[in-house]
């Protein structure tokens, strides 16, 4: 009977409209709509990534060995399980047009490639036609951005290493690009035969090679994976198949995708205050028909649910806004977005995303109104003809609480099972809490320091009269700092973050980094090589090491994948490197260096830091892969490596008589003024051809790109975070217009001029926009401070260029909101308000 009457009354009351809960709806459907289009994004990508696998991956499976070619067991194994194969080998180069040098990333193919997928070319033509060459010398083809700095035109002659080729078109597109990662220059594409004289892929030079594979139908792959790493589990091959084609990259849409969920979940907090304001608004304006109900014999039963159900309604009303503007946008911008990324995208509408977001709407919108909603169940009739909420306690009953407690870590846990990542939930969440609970203390804070400064602006009018309205208790202060606080803090954290990012890239690195790293010296070339550089008094330094790649496979015995977590020196192959001395730059953090000459088993020093977060001891036993051979060394030692300056540093160092038999080249890092890099790589280049060189500040240009990128993403979602606030912000101004209104009534009939009460509500919008900015930028710098400190474990050093946005987009934003809605007070007729409060 209860829940019949209730929806009979809320029924009734709906027939009057949504007036008063514009805002409600306003901030749950930007912050539904914000989740919702992050997860349609991302389910679109990862639809595209899942339906083109095959050819992300260049075919159905992939084999990729390190600095070497397959082995006859391996290629009959290859040839066995697939009807077509294709090799592929991938390295670093450096282009010579005339005097003009580039850094390349080269593919050379055999005629079986692409396996799965076309290669596009400017003018048209098939690859086969445009790597065959003009009869004299073979063909080859690269990407716009660098045939346009070298100049090339097709027909034009470049060279690599020490073997001439034609240029016959630009490569516009081409399969397995997404799989390949980041690389530090653009790609070229020529017959892997074809680099026979160019000395380019001798024994121990840096290369990959990757065997793609067309399988029968009906191959079970993960049967063939297992396979597959159970007979070549120590040979250091790595295996993939067309269920991850984009290897990293799904996974790092995927993590992105969560954070950008998360970012927009603060949006939904900041809109949750709009939404508890717009409730606790509107049941103000139902005292009267509340204490009617009451006074005729309705329940707190009764008059909750009725109330709980209007705002059910709405709750699912303004969700649903959400999830067409959040589905929807992106199908309709689906041509423009998919033109933007570099994989495919099949965009559509899928459930799971839109689920996600309902979900996190519908919590928010509970635990936001729970508590104006339990409140009316504790205030006595009498009370409500006076005032709403002006009686009864400040509490709700405990069962609200314990509900409301519930329902946030029903939420929380939601959260973790959506993202896959406990710890970034949690310190989000965390962040968001502690960011709510220092604004609530800063608004008392500012209406106490108000209340003190109103006395020592005798004088001044118009200060006195904002300080007084700041101070006012139930005034516009804390609203206000609410919410534009948490909205500016996101955006104040991430333009910290961004802004470090930036600086240690760009602005550090280059003055203690070196100029060039260079790749691929040869043994027999390393003495020339630093002599080259000794008869340069532009040099200031130069390190050179042997360097090889291995792939740890076992630790104690074990496979090290599972003792080690997954450990990031775990996955993959890693640079190793031999020693007779500790390196230069490195100190001993345990254990002791091998003596000089040593040539009993193999020893190894390891980095401290990464040892001790693998759970790494000295006398464990560590089994490297090392071009297909298997060694087996000790940790006799642990060093301390500077990863910060760029220079030349391994987590693995093997004593030299362990590796010095092996095929290896060497690697150098030169420093020097920037105005003498470019004879720097004339003279090298000229004297070694095969030798590849890296200049870094291209490097950390590609990498700033990449940070670009990620940070605009995150700023992107911050916004929606702060068009909440700013849309809560209007609902507080707006609820505040009729007290304004009669204030500036009061101050007419008074003497006041309208320039004085302009002057008033200009100071007051702009001093709480200065407070809540400042507060913002204070929380968005300790927030950055522990992202840099604690995740990134990098310097940290406040950006004042981002500060001050913030805090000037504060003062902005709410003069824009005050003043907007003090128009109407100020032309409203003194006599008229002041009757009507009679």
């Amino acid at each position: 009977m209860t829940l019949s009457l209730a929806l009979t009354f809320a029924r009734r009351e709906l027939r009057g409209g949504l007036r008063g809960f514009r805002v409600f709806l306003a901030c749950l459907a930007l912050g539904v709509a914000a989740i919702a289009a992050v997860g349609t994004v991302r389910a679109g990508i990862e639809a595209g990534l899942a339906e083109q696998g095959s050819a992300l991956l260049g075919g159905d499976a992939q084999a990729t060995l390190t600095y070497r070619y397959a082995t006859p067991e391996e290629l009959a194994f290859m040839q066995d399980v697939s009807t077509t194969l294709s090799e592929t080998v991938d390295f670093r180069s450096m282009i010579l047009v005339g005097e003009e040098r580039a850094l390349t990333q080269v593919r050379g193919v055999d005629d079986a490639y692409p396996l799965v997928g076309k290669v596009a070319l400017d003018p048209p033509m098939p690859l086969a036609d445009a790597l065959a060459g003009n009869g004299t010398l073979p063909g080859g083809v690269m990407e716009r951005v660098l045939s346009d700095r070298l100049g090339l035109e097709p027909g034009d002659t470049f060279r690599m290493g020490t073997q001439d080729f034609v240029f016959s078109a630009v490569l516009t597109s081409y399969p397995d690009n997404a799989a390949g990662g980041f690389s530090l220059g653009p790609r070229s594409i020529v017959l892997t035969k074809d680099l026979t004289n160019a000395g380019l892929l001798t024994e121990g030079t840096l290369f990959d090679t990757d065997y793609r594979m067309l399988l029968p139908p009906g191959t079970n792959l993960q049967a063939l994976q297992d396979r597959a790493e159970t007979q070549f589990r120590d040979t250091g091959m790595r295996w993939r198949d067309s269920r991850e084609g984009a290897g990293g990259t799904a996974r790092f849409v995927d993590r992105m995708g969560a954070f950008l969920i998360l970012v927009g979940l603060s949006g939904l907090a900041v809109g949750g205050i709009g939404v508890s304001a717009a409730v606790r608004a509107y049941l103000g304006n139902k005292t009267a028909t509340i204490a009617i109900l009451k006074t005729l014999g309705a329940t707190r039963g009764t008059i909750f649910a009725t109330y709980a159900i209007q705002i059910g309604a709405l709750t699912l009303l303004g969700v649903a806004i959400g999830l067409i503007l959040g589905g929807g946008i992106p199908l309709a911008l689906a041509p423009v977005i998919e033109a933007q990324l570099p994989i495919p995208a099949d965009f559509g509408l899928y459930p799971a995303p839109l689920i996600e977001a309902a979900i996190y709407g519908i919590l928010a919108s509970a635990i936001f109104t729970l508590w104006p909603l339990a409140r009316t169940e504790n205030i006595r009739a009498a009370t409500l003809f006076r005032d709403a909420f002006g009686g009864g306690t400040a509490l709700p009953r405990w069962p609200y609480l314990a509900i409301t407690v519930a329902m946030i870590a029903l939420l929380l846990g939601l959260a973790i099972w959506f993202s896959g990542t406990v710890w970034l939930t949690l310190w989000t969440a965390g962040g968001i809490a502690g960011a709510l609970l220092i604004l609530v203390l800063a608004a008392a804070l500012i209406r106490l320091v108000a209340r003190l400064l109103r006395r020592a602006a005798r004088g001044r009018p118009a200060l006195r009269l904002a300080l007084a309205s700041i101070g006012a208790r139930g005034g516009e202060s804390t609203s206000v700092v609410l919410s534009l606080g948490l909205g500016l803090a996101v955006l104040a954290a991430i333009g910290q973050i961004d802004g470090n990012l930036r600086r240690a890239f760009t602005a550090e690195l280059p003055d203690r980094a070196p100029s060039y790293f260079f790749v691929d010296i040869q043994p027999d070339q390393i003495d020339g090589y630093r002599q080259i550089l000794a008869d340069n008094p532009a040099v200031t330094k130069v390190e050179t090491a042997p360097m090889l790649r291995g792939v740890i496979t076992r630790i104690n015995g074990e496979d090290a994948q599972k003792v080690a977590g997954g450990h990031w020196v775990v996955r993959g192959d890693r640079g190793i490197t031999y020693a007779d001395n500790l390196p230069d730059g490195s100190s001993l953090a345990g254990g002791e260096w091998w003596p000089k000459d040593y040539a009993g088993e193999p020893q190894i020093s390891f980095a401290a830091e990464e040892a001790a977060e693998i759970g790494l001891e000295l006398g464990d036993t560590l089994t490297v892969n090392v071009l297909g051979r298997d060694i087996t060394g000790t940790i006799t030692s642990f060093r301390q490596v500077n990863w910060d300056s760029a220079g030349l540093g391994f987590v693995l160092t093997f004593n030299s008589a362990a590796l010095a038999g092996a095929p290896h080249s060497w690697i150098s890092t030169v420093y020097a003024p920037e105005e003498a890099e470019a004879r720097i790589l004339r003279d090298v280049a000229t004297a070694y051809p095969n030798v590849t060189a890296i200049r870094i500040r291209d490097a950390i240009d590609r990498v700033s790109v990449l940070i670009e990128g990620i940070t605009a993403a995150t700023r992107y979602g911050a916004l929606a975070t702060l068009v909440t606030g700013f849309l809560v912000l209007i609902g507080a101004a707006a609820a505040g217009e009729r007290a304004r209104t009669f204030e500036a009534a009061v101050l007419k009939t008074l003497g006041a001029t309208r320039g004085l009460i302009v002057a008033s509500f200009a100071l007051r919008a702009a001093l709480l926009g200065l407070a809540a900015g400042v507060v913002a930028l204070t929380a968005g710098i300790i927030g950055g401070w522990a992202v840099q400190t604690y995740i990134m474990e990098n310097d940290y050093r406040i950006i004042w260029s981002n500060a001050l946005w913030i805090v000037g987009g504060g003062i902005l934003v709410s003069l824009l909101a005050g003043l907007a809605f003090a128009i109407r007070p100020l032309q409203a007729a003194p006599a008229q308000v002041l009757r009507a409060r009679e």
